[in-house]
């Protein structure tokens, strides 16, 4: 069962903290970062929703957090699924619960199958579910610029959600919902086997911490997803009607930035 931060051991001693952030250490303490504006009061992190938006789901109906086992090419997966297509094959095909009867198409994923940072949102919502894609509609239009403020494109990360359907009229997932698509996400990460995790929104990250904690409370900490760091930040669409999140966001995606390029020794 996936643990919080605070209840896993520290880092291998051949892995020690990044240098300046310490795991559970606020991004605010780093080293020459500015001064942040003060947190909002724990609240949800998303805005009203319209039918191009993904769902959101009540505190009191997070789903327990994914199974998985260690990520990665270990040989002991008894996972059907080798291939980062052949995922998105079986997103299309499954019939684990009824979204598969109101959705479009299945919403599997998308990018470098080879990439070391991967950013993890909801569900799809309405764009999405007419193209196939995940984060095509405005929200997904500014976490292309986000990533491109770190120097990143969508062709060098990988970009998924934890539901793989949309929920109808964009309501509320179950969580026998998330418990059918969990497996894909749990394979996708395995095989992907990134040096950085962004998780995008309360929902993903309390499902992947799990954990109830609030936004607020999660990031500006290196957290761990089975020994991968995993960042937690605003969803792009608070963000469209939350300006004033931009600020922590930013802070956010620089710490995971700062990951990576340690990570891969830069």
């Amino acid at each position: 069962m996936v643990r919080t931060d605070a209840e896993r051991a520290p880092a291998p001693a051949t892995r020690p903290p990044l240098a300046g952030v310490p795991q559970g250490v606020p991004s605010d303490a780093l080293p020459d970062a500015p001064p942040s504006p003060p947190m909002p009061a724990p609240s949800p992190d998303r805005p009203p929703r319209d039918a191009g938006q993904p769902p959101t789901i009540p505190l009191d109906q997070v789903p327990a957090g994914l199974v998985v086992g260690a990520p990665g090419h270990d040989g002991g997966s008894t996972s059907p699924w080798h291939t980062i297509d052949e995922i998105a094959e079986a997103t299309r095909r499954c019939q684990a619960c009824s979204l598969h009867k109101t959705a479009r198409q299945a919403v599997p994923g998308e990018g470098n199958p080879e990439a070391d940072f991967v950013c993890v949102g909801e569900a799809p919502g309405a764009n999405e579910d007419e193209q196939g894609r995940p984060f095509v509609g405005q929200a997904g239009q500014l976490l292309t610029k986000i990533l491109a403020a770190i120097d990143l494109s969508r062709d060098q990360v990988f970009i998924c959600n934890v539901l793989k359907h949309r929920p109808p009229g964009n309501r509320n997932p179950t969580p026998e919902e998330v418990a059918a698509c969990s497996p894909f996400l749990v394979r996708q990460i395995e095989l992907l086997q990134p040096k950085v995790i962004l998780a995008l929104g309360t929902f993903a990250a309390q499902t992947l911490l799990q954990t109830r904690e609030p936004i607020g409370k999660l990031r500006g900490k290196i957290h761990r997803y089975h020994g991968v760091p995993l960042i937690v930040t605003y969803h792009p669409a608070a963000l469209l009607r939350n300006p004033s999140w931009k600020r922590p966001t930013w802070e956010d995606v620089q710490l995971a930035r700062r990951i990576l390029d340690r990570a891969r020794g830069a």
